[in-house]
């Protein structure tokens, strides 16, 4: 095995290529108010009891703020991600994606009722089935493509034409009469209001989004042809997700300006199509994914809507409450993530202002200054730190070929240089601290950044776990996921154990390696 083998470098669904990088030029101050829980109607003790929860649950929460009457009451986040960081939203794109098409609307380049191939003659299949015929933009909007299964995985991994191979992909249920989620059906739209506006919509999004709502530094995915990816990809801080929210919680009014028709949002966030129509209540009374799909939004208990992403990544919008939750995370279990909101956070929220609660507000900032992703222990490093250091060692079954580990040790830090594919990749791990570095070593449900040859802002810390056995752990701050990396050395042997998040992970299969004489 080849220590290119280590890392699965793309996702097994999503193959992309380069992503378009945005900065606005909004002014430097675009933050959200500041306020106290209890002047806001937030029980301080009520915020501290979801902290608690949340760190004895089995989500790895990244960030967390809480917005009510238009203010921040609660913001927090577990180092080493911090609040000046772009985040991956996954599907949470996929609303903003929604909003484009709002835009486009509004301004007459298209309707919901529009068929999708008047959009793209040059790029149908030489036969036009009477059910893609069919198919319209609110078909894209509410996941009832009537495509089964979802191509998405298909079309990005085998093909360099998205638009095509959608096209072609066949329609086997009359579009509008059935959910199916198909991330692929985002991309459309994305790919639709691009044709009709000449900009990608990460572009077209800018002076009508991003710029009022102070939103900067963003970046979205591309297609092989040049569009955005629409369904997944979008990255921006946790602030600018309750921004968003925030803009929908106010009917699309943001400063006392409209920027997109109240009515766009009503439509866009109402019931659209049931997800499982043959569900019982009962079931359906325990689940955040059956209460209705609206225009790339969800439904949710308690009359609220979101935008959701893979592993946990959440706009929550409760009008009833007049709040927003953003929420980012890696999560094995969404509904269990989402309970915690319902559970703890929506009894905090009350009517009216509450008295001033020094004690638990005091609490509360001791518990949001104090979050950390555990951090491997700052233990002495083994004796045998200083026999390795700077030894390479080469994978046993490919003596002859490229590729090598080499571990130097220097005081609290490790420095780890790999050698994969004829490239050498350097990485500072801290002794039980976070050393921040960028990297082109590719991780789990990870491609290339925009900017940059596939460039990943990381943090990475070790300790020895015992004499003979080193522990690595690579965080992606940029997005949810980490690499966990045991090394077990005996002699002149090494053998490497690598887990991939995300949860429950996935074990690669075990490398040995010899050190070289």
């Amino acid at each position: 095995m080849k220590f290119q083998s280590i890392l699965p470098f793309i996702s097994v669904s999503i193959i992309l290529v380069l992503a378009a990088g945005c900065n606005s030029t909004s002014p430097a101050d675009n933050s959200l108010p500041r306020s106290t829980p209890e002047a806001e109607g937030v029980s301080s003790a009520g915020l501290v009891a979801f902290l608690d929860s949340a760190a004895a649950d089995r989500h790895e929460f990244h960030s967390i703020m809480i917005i009510r009457h238009g203010k921040v009451v609660a913001e927090g986040w577990w180092a080493p991600y911090r609040p000046d960081l772009r985040h991956t939203l996954y599907s949470t794109s996929k609303s903003f994606t929604s909003t484009a098409v709002g835009f486009a609307v509004t301004e007459k380049l298209m309707s919901v009722d529009d068929k999708v191939i008047s959009f793209f003659p040059d790029e149908l299949p030489d036969t036009v089935s009477p059910f893609l015929e069919q198919m319209t933009v609110k078909d894209l909007l509410t996941m009832s493509a009537g495509q089964s299964p979802d191509p998405t995985g298909r079309i990005t991994s085998t093909s360099q034409e998205w638009v095509k191979g959608f096209l072609a992909t066949p329609v086997l249920k009359e579009p509008g009469t059935a959910f199916l989620y198909n991330s692929m059906a985002t991309f459309m739209l994305s790919a639709i209001v691009h044709k009709v506006s000449g900009e990608k919509i990460a572009d077209y999004l800018r002076p009508r989004l991003f710029e009022p709502l102070g939103i900067q530094g963003y970046d979205w995915e591309e297609s092989p042809e040049g569009i955005n990816s629409g369904g997944w990809g979008l990255r921006v801080k946790t602030e600018d997700m309750a921004k968003f929210g925030l803009l929908y919680l106010q009917k699309g009014k943001w400063n006392g300006k409209q920027i997109i028709p109240a009515e766009w949002v009503e439509e866009a966030t109402t019931f659209k199509i049931d997800q499982a129509p043959d569900a019982s209540p009962e079931v359906k009374a325990k689940s955040d994914w059956m209460q209705g799909y609206c225009y790339q939004f969800w439904r949710s208990r308690h009359d609220a809507f979101r935008a959701d992403g893979a592993f946990g990544q959440y706009i929550i919008v409760l009008p009833e409450k007049d709040a927003v939750v953003a929420i980012t995370c890696e999560s094995p279990d969404m509904q269990d993530e989402i309970n915690l909101v319902w559970d703890y956070l929506l009894p905090a929220m009350h009517d009216g202002p509450l008295p001033e609660d020094a004690e638990s507000q005091a609490l509360l900032k001791e518990r949001l200054d104090a979050l950390v992703l555990p951090v491997p222990a700052d233990k002495p490093d083994s004796p045998l730190a200083t026999q390795i250091s700077g030894k390479k060692f080469i994978p046993a079954d490919d003596p002859g070929g490229q590729g090598y580990f080499t571990a130097i040790f220097t005081g609290d830090t490790c420095l780890l240089a790999l050698e994969m594919n004829g490239g050498e990749y350097r990485i500072p791990f801290g002794r039980g601290k976070w050393i921040e570095s960028e990297t082109g070593l590719a991780g789990p449900n990870l491609i290339s950044r925009p900017g940059g040859p596939g460039l990943h802002l990381i943090a990475a810390a070790y300790e020895w776990s015992s004499d003979t056995t080193l522990d690595m752990i690579i965080r992606y701050i940029e997005s949810p996921h980490h690499i966990r990396v045991k090394c077990t050395f005996e002699g002149d042997t090494m053998v490497m154990n690598t887990r991939l998040s995300p949860p429950p992970g996935y074990d690669m299969p075990p490398l040995k390696a010899v050190m070289e004489k």
